[in-house]
């Protein structure tokens, strides 16, 4: 049975000596041009000019350069993941001119993947870095290879499209996500999934289908949103900071064994589908009324009450059951009614 082989970071340590391989190659360069000339110039005067040594500033001259292959220039928060002749070697980390083999390759299966999100190489930037090779005289290759390879691995937002998803009740909801995450294992980012940043994507819109199908939009009775078999009154609109930490903790379960870490996730934007919006707005409206009409009649009963006992403690005026019933029925008209009440003076007896 074959064994399952799973690669951990290496960071290769003491390989900061970019600049000293290069001041090297620069002297030896000098050396071999000059002895070239002192060659050249013994031949022409007849003098016994060593021919190996001549020979072996030719050489250096025509292949001295492949050292300067493995020079690798990283800024702060960058890695570069090194294999050499398809085996992984290790990881360079940190800031600093470094010097590796120079057959290493930098590996990064994400290097063309553009999400839209922060921490992405532009095309224009790539095409801007090869015109500034060609035009210095560097390697096209060498140079999109140091701009394009390279894994950041600073804090980056992904913010993927809006999604229509059906909550716990079946409405159709609009929903985007915006995922804060960074590369934490350079090593398990490369090699355990086939592109990191879009498994990523895919990942956060599984999540959010997932946690958004366990809630209402609004809060709703006899809805359970934790699991606990008891209804509470989670819901995406009053609970969001839960929801999007559900869905942060959904994310993080599912990219751990890509070497990704998720920093945060915040729901960016909230809204019922279209096709519905309208009615659901309605009903909205709906509800507001019925429970502003239900606070006026509730004041207008108590004014009413207040009404009847001042009259019987003051004793202004001895109604029967009848004339409060009418009173009641006068007040409760005025005080619930949409427009002004337009009184009637009487002049006559009450009776």
């Amino acid at each position: 049975m074959k064994e399952n082989y799973e690669i951990t970071e290496k960071v290769l340590k003491g390989r900061k000596i970019g600049g000293l391989v290069l001041f090297l190659y620069i002297l030896l360069t000098c050396a071999a041009t000059a002895g070239i000339i002192c060659c050249a110039i013994n031949g022409s005067d007849d003098a016994p000019s060593p021919m190996w040594l001549f020979i072996l500033c030719i050489v250096f001259l025509c292949v001295g350069w492949i050292p300067l292959c493995g020079l690798k220039v990283l800024k702060p928060n960058e890695a570069l993941v090194l294999t050499l002749f398809g085996k992984y070697v290790g990881t360079l980390k940190g800031d600093g001119f470094f010097f590796v083999n120079p057959f290493c390759t930098a590996f990064n299966p994400a290097a063309g993947t553009h999400l839209g999100q922060s921490g992405d190489v532009s095309q224009k930037g790539n095409l801007l870095a090869a015109a500034a090779a060609a035009s210095t005289g560097a390697s096209a290759n060498t140079t999109m290879e140091m701009v394009t390879r390279k894994i950041s691995l600073k804090v980056m937002t992904l913010s993927n499209s809006k999604q229509k998803v059906n909550d716990v009740l079946g409405n159709p909801v609009e929903i985007a996500v915006a995922v804060m995450w960074k590369v934490e294992d350079t090593a398990k980012a490369v090699f355990n999934v086939d592109n990191f940043k879009e498994y990523l994507s895919l990942q956060c819109d599984t999540a959010v289908r997932n946690v958004v199908k366990v809630y209402p939009y609004d809060v709703t009775d006899n809805i359970d949103t934790t699991g606990d078999g008891e209804a509470d009154d989670g819901s995406l609109r009053g609970s969001t900071e839960i929801v999007a930490r559900r869905i942060k903790e959904e994310i993080q379960s599912k990219v751990s064994d890509a070497g990704l870490q998720i920093v945060d996730a915040r729901i960016t934007y909230l809204a019922y589908a279209p096709e519905i919006a309208a009615a659901m707005l309605q009903r909205q409206q709906a509800a507001a009324i019925v429970d502003a009409r239900k606070l006026i009649v509730d004041g207008a009963v108590g004014m009413v009450e207040m009404a009847l006992d001042r009259l019987s403690e003051k004793k202004t005026v001895e109604l029967d059951e009848e004339r409060k019933a009418a009173m009641v029925s006068n007040l409760l008209v005025v005080l619930c009614g949409n427009k002004e009440a337009q009184p009637i003076v009487n002049s006559g007896s009450l009776y």
